[in-house]
C-alpha cells in the first residue's frame, strides 16, 4: 500500500486526468481538495512552493511534491504501472 497524496481542485481537467491514472492503476490516495482562489491555496503552497495544482506527494519513493499532470501520470505509471521494474 502506498502513502500517496494528491492536491487537486474539483472540476479540474489536470487533476482530472492524474486521479484517472490513479484509479485505472488501482492505487488508494488521499485527496486535498483546494480552495478555487490560489490566495487561499495554503496548504499546497506550504508543500509544493507553488498554488498550482494538481500536486502529488508520494513519500515511500521521495517525491516530496511534484506538479504538472502530464508528469505525474508519466512517475505513476513508471513507478507503479507496466513501466515498474518487476
Amino acid at each position: 500500500m502506498s502513502n500517496l497524496e494528491l492536491y487537486e481542485l474539483e472540476g479540474c481537467p489536470y487533476c482530472a486526468k492524474v486521479t484517472s491514472k490513479l484509479d485505472e492503476l488501482g492505487l488508494d490516495y488521499e485527496s486535498h481538495m483546494v480552495p478555487r482562489s490560489h490566495d487561499e491555496r495554503d496548504e499546497v503552497k506550504e508543500v509544493s512552493g507553488q498554488t498550482g495544482v494538481p500536486v502529488l506527494v508520494d513519500p515511500d519513493n521521495g517525491v516530496d511534491a511534484m506538479p504538472e499532470s502530464d508528469d505525474i501520470v508519466e512517475y505513476l505509471e513508471e513507478t507503479y504501472g507496466d513501466g515498474a521494474a518487476a
